[in-house]
């Protein structure tokens, strides 16, 4: 292991540095394992003894992994890997439910959101610009593997809800004024957006939503917490979906 190699894996700690090397970075056995199956490429690995095997892997000791790691405590390996990049066409979200994140900044939030998108079987997640980095090493641990198997992407999301609204899908958002959610029937697709943990959806993006929803607290009327969590609110909502779609099917 090298000095450029760990000033490498510091870079990548950036969203700048993983933009500039095309290179994120994980960590820990089992999602590196589940990353080598993948359709991902990793270029290096960096294990302690008897981890893993290949052309990739350079051996390391307990401690120089402990320099390298980008996390509190360090793990029995290391990963740097090429960042996909997905196609985004709106047509293609046809029949089927999408997530939207309007400026979802912190990285653990979006980490369980991609981890719940995977749960309930959605494979896209349609993020602005100044949503959290889905490549942020805090981001991918969270997710579990889920960034395995969920695409997301970034782009001006207000421009992008328009157009999946003139070609027929219905834009779903959540607002503390919409229709009560669990009295509302729920199409099996559209596209559901989420907003930002304090400022909740942006005016721009609030223009472009068909139909408004609510999860009311229990009992109905009582005044408590001002707002769920973001992440937490998002678990609701795809539930709540797929359950409306299970009872139609009848399973």
């Amino acid at each position: 292991m090298t000095k450029a190699e760990i000033q490498l894996v510091r870079a990548l700690a950036d969203k700048r540095g993983r933009t500039e090397h095309g290179l994120f970075v994980a960590e820990g056995e089992k999602l590196i394992g589940e990353l080598r199956a993948s359709h991902l490429r990793v270029r290096k690995l960096f294990a302690l003894e008897g981890v893993f095997e290949g052309p990739e892997v350079e051996t390391v000791a307990p401690r120089d992994m402990e320099r390298l790691s980008l996390l509190k405590t360090a793990g029995n390996s290391l990963a740097l890997v090429e960042t996909p990049r997905y196609e985004l066409d709106t047509e293609s979200l046809k029949g089927r439910l999408t997530l939207a994140l309007d400026d979802v900044q912190n990285p653990g939030n979006l980490g369980t959101i991609i981890r719940l998108a995977d749960w309930f079987g959605i494979t896209d997640i349609v993020c602005s610009p100044g949503s959290a980095d889905c490549f942020n090493p805090k981001v991918v641990q969270a997710t579990m593997g889920a960034i395995l198997r969920v695409r997301v992407h970034y782009t001006e999301l207000a421009a992008c809800l328009a157009t999946a609204a003139a070609q027929g899908i219905p834009v779903y958002g959540t607002f503390l004024e919409g229709e009560n959610i669990y009295r509302t029937e729920l199409t099996p697709e559209g596209i559901v957006v989420m907003g930002n943990e304090g400022r909740g959806v942006t005016e721009a993006v609030a223009r472009t939503v068909t139909r408004k929803l609510f999860i009311p607290p229990w009992p109905a009327g009582r005044r408590g917490s001002e707002s769920l969590n973001v992440a937490m609110a998002t678990g609701i909502i795809c539930s709540e979906f797929r359950r409306q779609t299970s009872a139609k099917a009848g399973y």
